[in-house]
């Protein structure tokens, strides 16, 4: 029950941020993409660094 009610209050608060600050939701997204690039290009250098 708990894990429902934290989805659709999560949920509600994305549709509330995208709604009225979408610049500020749209930072978010380019900031954690850019970190998982980042995380993603670490691990393929460190196995480029294995295999070479």
């Amino acid at each position: 029950m708990l894990k429902k009610i934290l989805t659709w209050g999560g949920i509600a608060f994305l549709i509330f941020f995208v709604a009225f600050r979408p610049d500020s939701a749209a930072n978010v997204v380019k900031t954690l993409g850019g970190t998982v690039m980042d995380i993603a290009q670490g691990f393929g250098d460190f196995f480029g660094s294995l295999v070479a």
